[in-house]
């Protein structure tokens, strides 16, 4: 039989005196009494117990778990029990009962973690607040053109290594995706002329950026060595939790001491151009410039996309999010759409539910946001509850800004044969870098892709740093006219630095400002993730997926090792061996080899 369970929750380990034998007390119990060895129960009504390990009756050696219940609470009593089969209960579903977890949020860390989860026998259940999965990295669908959210460059996408997380994370759920090569990463238009193609062969790109910089050969050269250096170390790693102190320590630090160092570029090269050029190569991946990136998110993306190199997923990327989810649901979880969270359930410091904007409330025995961190400490929490780590997490880092989107439909003949998928233009100025609309990113998918828009058109989709600020206070009438207004300039740019004629060729047009993706993307101010405030110190500054509060966790790119898709594929990896890790060590193991509780004898409470 399995322990019943009254509501969710989670017991802890208990030792007791005699090392062949472990009885179970629930966290929950502040206040508990003994009634004969072995049984236990809250002093309190209100207190809850349950077991996260199904114990069977074949496994017992003629006496079971017994779990009565009276007026005062619940009692539980262990008798000797040999062993029990390493699995994870799963009660209830969707009708409000509880789960093993709750994922707020259908990114792709979010559903990376709760893929990984279900495929070790958690009961998991995601919560999608629009229509389809995949937040930053969905789809969507318009006049026959099928529209990424967010960018096109996909990393972790090979077939070897491991750091290719998006083909791991799918392959754990029994799914292939088929991917297209790009041959060219990025194709930079950048001031003074200079153009630089980041081919997908290493020596191809190291070739081309001498020939500019030729003087800086040696230090471009050694630069890229050490980012090669961090990734080879991070592709030679197991991927457990980096939380796990014996793991960190007795694997990670094992690996070159440049990954405690940001901004090594500086002690190789002198050349401006070439440091601007760098700046430029680590905004793409973050955001800032190179010395607020961290060398293991940029090293991780830096070397990829030579390793393993970028590879499009054929139908667009929001394939990698369905593909996900429908794996999670053929491991017997769950995903639920137009789902608002609007609030964690907290009671007696532990995460134990969520609160719907339909009034609904679903349990479980984890908790994992897949919101920002500033949305699940500020709106799905309580901002007067926020825990010490979060203040200080709010000091170091801020949001980054948002983007203004464009996407748009043109006439295929507007681009030459030989048109790279993706490009990055700053056209006069290195200090426009960071500045809103300063710089803007393109992709082309249809270039590898042509299924993704009607016959004879290809898809462009233009993004540029904005922030809300830009966009309050504006009548509706005003909004739409701004919105027209600030893609009208960002798109003449483009048609005067690389695409003539491309403002007439134009058949489809939709933009998106830092509201829209607050709206739909459930992040607060629209923001990409957070930013230092500071050049930070060392690599570990992001915090990691474990909350100050019991039960809850967080994944994405609020939590190490940061943004982008490889670094959020990276984060639901550790999020679900953390959770798992977790899980195990709280579940009820019962362990006799000679003793048997039957027998009546008693045993001293051992330290927590």
């Amino acid at each position: 039989m399995s322990v019943w369970t009254p509501e969710a929750s989670i017991f802890n380990g208990y030792k007791t005196g005699n090392k062949n034998l472990w009885l179970c007390r629930t966290q929950f119990f502040n206040s508990y009494k003994k009634i004969q060895p072995g049984n236990f129960r809250p002093t309190y009504k209100k207190q809850r117990i349950s077991c996260n390990r199904p114990l069977k009756t074949q496994e017992f050696t003629g006496h079971e778990v017994g779990v009565s219940r009276n007026k005062r609470g619940f009692l539980v009593s262990a008798k000797a029990v040999m062993d029990m089969e390493k699995v994870l209960e799963s009660v209830g579903g969707v009708d409000g009962s509880s789960y093993d977890a709750i994922v707020v949020g259908s990114g792709i860390g979010g559903l990376v973690a709760a893929t990984q989860l279900a495929v070790k026998g958690a009961r998991v259940l995601v919560l999608e607040k629009y229509v389809v999965p995949g937040g930053s990295s969905g789809f969507y669908e318009r006049d026959g053109y099928t529209f990424d959210v967010g960018s096109s460059v996909m990393f972790g996408f090979s077939d070897k290594g491991n750091l290719n997380l998006i083909t791991q994370a799918l392959a754990a759920v029994g799914c292939k995706m088929q991917v297209i090569p790009d041959p060219t990463t990025v194709h930079f238009h950048l001031p003074n002329n200079l153009s630089v193609q980041v081919h997908r062969e290493y020596s191809e790109f190291i070739a081309e950026l001498t020939s500019k910089f030729p003087h800086e050969r040696d230090g471009i050269l050694k630069f890229y060595s050490e980012c090669w250096k961090i990734f080879n170390a991070l592709n030679s790693l197991e991927l457990k939790s980096l939380e796990e102190p014996i793991y960190l320590f007795g694997q990670f630090f094992k690996k070159p001491l440049e990954c405690l160092t940001l901004d090594i570029a500086r002690k190789f090269i002198t050349d401006p151009e070439v440091l601007s050029f760098i700046d430029a190569e680590c905004f793409i991946v973050s955001t800032v410039n190179a010395l607020q990136t961290p060398m293991i998110n940029a090293s991780m993306v830096l070397s990829d996309r030579h390793f393993g190199g970028i590879n499009y997923p054929v139908g667009g990327v929001g394939g990698i999010a369905k593909s996900l989810a429908k794996g999670l649901v053929d491991q017997g979880s769950e995903i639920l759409y137009k789902a608002n969270v609007t609030s964690i359930i907290v009671e007696h410091g532990k995460a134990v539910g969520v609160r719907l904007s339909d009034g609904r409330e679903l349990f479980a025995k984890t908790i994992i946001s897949n919101a920002t961190r500033w949305d699940t400490f500020g709106k799905l929490l309580k901002k007067e509850d926020l825990p010490k780590e979060e203040e200080n997490f709010q000091k170091i880092y801020v949001k980054a800004p948002s983007f203004l989107s464009i996407h748009v439909g043109i006439k295929a003949e507007i681009l030459p044969p030989d048109t790279d998928c993706h490009h990055f233009v700053l056209e006069d100025d290195w200090t426009s870098l960071e500045k809103p609309y300063g710089s803007i990113f393109l992709s082309i998918p249809t270039v590898l892709d042509p299924s993704l828009a009607p016959e004879g058109t290809h898809i462009l989709h233009i993004f540029t740093t904005s922030s809300i600020e830009d966009w309050q206070g504006l009548s509706r009438k005003g909004y739409e006219a701004k919105k027209e207004l600030v893609a009208d300039k960002i798109i003449s740019r483009l048609e005067e630095k690389i695409f003539p004629g491309l403002k007439s060729s134009i058949v489809f047009k939709e933009v998106g400002t830092p509201k829209t993706h607050r709206r739909y993307l459930a992040r607060d101010s629209g923001t990409y993730g957070p930013m230092p405030r500071r050049t930070p110190k060392g690599l570990l500054g992001m915090p990691f997926n474990t909350t100050a509060i019991n039960g809850l966790y967080c994944v994405g790119d609020s939590c190490f090792p940061g943004q982008g898709v490889i670094a959020v594929a990276f984060s639901g990896i550790m999020c679900a061996h953390r959770v798992a890790a977790d899980v195990e060590t709280l579940g009820c193991v019962y362990e006799i080899e000679k003793m048997s509780l039957a027998e009546g004898r008693s045993f001293p409470h051992a330290q927590m």
